[in-house]
């Protein structure tokens, strides 16, 4: 029954996203451009920014501040383990995508740094020369489809998005995540759902850490923070879509999808 309740409102919010990106000038992928992408719940998503911002300054920032100073080693290991994991939902994306080159790249390099690289902590397939890994999602599959990204969204907790990505994310709950699959899913005898959550809050944390100077620069010159998040985000996930190497100078590093509903 939940099942059927996800897949109905997985449709309806769909049709809804694309009727807006229709009456908004075809905001199909080669036109969806930032500026064009409307902040339909500004009140909402200002609040919800207000509240995520709270949240970083009690727990993420000082969290963040003390991952920092783990050894270098150490926190290679656990993003290498994190982008392991990610593979799980890049792999059927780029099958979406009619990437099948790089989904069988992405198999190779998961098997093998799942193996030899001790469940990730060592990439072991850029070792080996494999192809450079780059993340894919359910939303990206979608705008590379031509559905435009209708609305922007700021969740709580989980951080910018828009109504496509935020629809495309409950692809997760019904059998596009294999992690969430044998973690939280299904009752299995290796994995518990105390693993899935435990992975989500190490790569915000990571996250964090990553970004730290470069949040708190944009924090302190910014005259609209919230805007400029917004802005920021907003291109780099297009940049994503379109597998873009263009760097965005605000922005050191260029994971933001790790902030994800995936």
């Amino acid at each position: 029954m939940v099942r059927k309740i996800i897949i109905f409102l997985i449709t309806t919010l769909t049709l809804v996203t694309s009727v807006y990106a229709g009456s908004d000038g075809e905001l199909i992928l080669n036109k969806n451009k930032p500026s064009e992408i409307k902040d339909c719940s500004e009140t909402f998503n200002k609040a919800s920014f207000a509240l995520n911002q709270g949240l970083d300054k009690v727990i993420f920032k000082p969290v963040s501040s003390v991952y920092r100073v783990i050894p270098s080693p150490i926190k290679t290991g656990v993003s290498n383990s994190l982008n392991n994991l990610s593979n799980l939902v890049t792999i059927p994306n780029n099958i979406l995508q009619g990437e099948f080159g790089l989904a069988g790249v992405n198999t190779g390099r998961f098997i093998i740094n799942t193996t030899v690289g001790i469940l990730g902590l060592i990439d072991v397939a850029t070792y080996l020369g494999f192809e450079e890994y780059v993340k894919e999602d359910y939303g990206q599959s979608l705008a590379t489809y031509g559905l435009g990204p209708g609305c922007y969204l700021v969740l709580p907790v989980l951080g910018p998005s828009t109504a496509r990505d935020t629809v495309a994310s409950l692809a997760s709950f019904i059998g596009g995540d294999a992690w969430y699959n044998v973690t939280v899913r299904n009752d299995t005898q290796y994995f518990s759902d105390v693993d899935y959550y435990s992975s989500k809050i190490t790569g915000g944390v990571d996250f964090r850490a990553k970004n730290f100077d470069s949040i708190e620069n944009l924090e302190k010159n910014s005259l609209d923070f919230y805007a400029s998040v917004k802005s920021l985000y907003l291109q780099d996930r297009q940049q994503k879509i379109m597998n873009s190497k263009i760097i965005i100078e605000t922005q050191n590093d260029s994971d933001w999808e790790e902030i994800e509903t995936q």
